[in-house]
């Protein structure tokens, strides 16, 4: 069970994965809280309710151990603790980057069930309306697409990912914050999700390594160093996983 009421002090020197075995959701909530608390009113305002909706939308989900939202939690928590990126917009997508292609109907205020493109297209407006364009059009960029039937699903996955982004630089940042909750992250997965998961990340370590490392990537020199590390991290994770 995890510990209640986390001080804020004693959070700020934990790393992420370390704050969800102790202190579970809560902790993750109050250390995204603190973080947010520097930030103007208005952005302020925005990302809480972004953590609102993802919380609503995702309130029945889990990965394995833990309830979904913390997964939300971190991968926008690692853009500003460790990337130091501080851009509501790629912040408020961070934490709804999985909203459109899992809950699409409910997001949009549509019956289900619907095509996937009608109920994409509604969800990515409704997420314009709440936030902006510019929001909508990030989450569009790591939201996966319809999988063609008879095709390997992995292989459209790892496709998408790298054509995607190839176009839109700032979506390289909350996707490779994803990519390493979910591989670094790995050793927190049991069951045959374990070798599955690496099967499916593993091809896209050079993937990521070459994105991240190239200019038009927005992050700073030391943010892609960390990350750099990070994707050495997962490979060694993998590795022991698969060979």
């Amino acid at each position: 069970m995890p510990a209640e009421n986390p001080k804020s002090e004693i959070l700020r020197t934990m790393p992420l994965h370390a704050i969800t075995e102790v202190y579970g959701e809560p902790g993750l909530r109050q250390r995204f809280l603190d973080e947010i608390a520097r930030f103007p009113g208005a952005h302020r305002d925005a990302l809480t309710d972004a953590l609102t909706l993802a919380a609503r939308l995702h309130r029945d989900d889990r990965r394995v151990r833990e309830p979904y939202l913390n997964h939300l939690l971190r991968v926008a928590l690692r853009i500003m603790c460790y990337y130091r990126v501080e851009d509501v917009d790629v912040l408020c997508a961070a934490l709804l980057h999985d909203a459109v292609e899992d809950h699409p109907c409910e997001l949009a205020g549509l019956p289900e069930p619907q095509p996937h493109d009608v109920a994409t297209e509604a969800a990515l407006a409704e997420v314009a309306r709440r936030f902006n364009k510019r929001v909508a059009d990030l989450v569009r960029s790591v939201t996966n697409p319809e999988y063609e039937p008879g095709r390997d699903r992995y292989e459209q996955y790892r496709e998408h990912v790298a054509d995607s982004l190839e176009r839109d630089p700032w979506a390289r940042v909350i996707k490779v914050s994803d990519f390493t909750d979910n591989g670094v992250g790995i050793i927190h997965t049991t069951g045959p999700k374990l070798e599955s998961s690496a099967r499916k990340y593993r091809p896209l370590v050079p993937t990521f390594r070459d994105l991240i490392a190239r200019s038009d990537t927005p992050l700073a020199p030391e943010a892609k160093s960390h990350i750099m590390d990070q994707l050495d991290l997962a490979e060694e994770r993998f590795a022991a996983i698969l060979d």
